[in-house]
């Protein structure tokens, strides 16, 4: 985004924002992205979802990816198109599984990061229909993505400035919670 900056009188130079402005994280079925989406509409700046870059770096959705790659590789994959969403400006989010690279991790620590965090039980209720998502693929679905939500939480808690919880409230609720985060800033 480039902004007016007034340097005299005259003189007007452009301000290039080469970071995000904020930057999302959390677990599968959270909102991350329908949140970004408002979020970006709000600012009038991009959104820029590492699962998307994914699915048009690489051709394929990014289940597929995830399947054919194995999640050791599809994670060393993803921290390539996270490293290059968290060098553009707007609002950034990005997958679930994300904090899980160690890279990833330490990029985070020079940005504004918003964990959007659910409860185990609304996350299950929104991801319980979806078949795009293999990383949940399991016998005991509840169970998986409560285990999965266990082995994160730690991870979101490290390189997250903030926690904004989406159980029970609609998007522009938490939306605007988010902007007043960035606005305090």
């Amino acid at each position: 985004m480039i902004e007016p900056l007034s340097t005299g009188a005259d003189v007007v130079t452009p301000v290039v924002h080469s970071r995000p402005r904020v930057v999302l994280v959390g677990p599968p079925g959270a909102g991350k992205t329908t949140i970004g989406r408002r979020l970006a509409s709000a600012l009038n700046l991009p959104l820029v979802d590492s699962d998307e870059l994914i699915e048009q770096g690489e051709g394929k959705a990014c289940g597929d990816v995830f399947v054919e790659n194995g999640e050791k590789r599809f994670r060393e994959i993803e921290a390539t198109y996270v490293a290059r969403a968290l060098a553009t400006g707007g609002v950034v989010s990005l997958g679930g599984g994300a904090v899980l690279n160690d890279a990833t991790r330490t990029l985070l620590q020079a940005h504004t990061v918003v964990w959007i965090d659910v409860s185990a039980e609304e996350g299950i209720r929104r991801t319980a229909n979806e078949t795009s998502r293999p990383v949940l693929s399991s016998a005991d679905p509840a169970q998986h993505y409560r285990d999965l939500l266990a082995s994160r939480e730690h991870l979101y808690r490290e390189v997250s400035d903030y926690r904004v919880r989406t159980d029970e409230r609609p998007p522009q609720r938490v939306v605007a919670e988010v902007l007043g985060i960035i606005d305090s800033q």
